[in-house]
C-alpha cells in the first residue's frame, strides 16, 4: 500500500511539473501589443499638448502685440 501510494503522490508531481512547461504562451503577445499602443497614445498625447501650448503661446503674444 505505501508503495502504490508514493507512486501515486510521484505520478501527480510529475503530471503537475510537466504540464507547466507545456503550457501555451499566448498571453505575452497582447500585454506586448498593448505596451506599444500605450507608449504610441503617450507620445501622440504629449505632441498635442506641445502644439496647444505653442498655439496658445502664438495667440498671447498676437493678444500683447494688438494691445500695444
Amino acid at each position: 500500500m505505501k508503495k502504490l501510494l508514493t507512486l501515486l503522490f510521484t505520478a501527480a508531481l510529475a503530471f503537475s511539473l510537466s504540464a507547466v512547461s507545456f503550457a501555451q504562451d499566448a498571453g505575452t503577445a497582447p500585454k506586448d501589443d498593448t505596451k506599444k499602443e500605450e507608449k504610441a497614445e503617450k507620445k501622440a498625447a504629449k505632441k498635442k499638448a506641445k502644439k496647444e501650448k505653442k498655439a496658445d503661446k502664438k495667440a498671447d503674444e498676437k493678444k500683447d502685440d494688438m494691445a500695444k
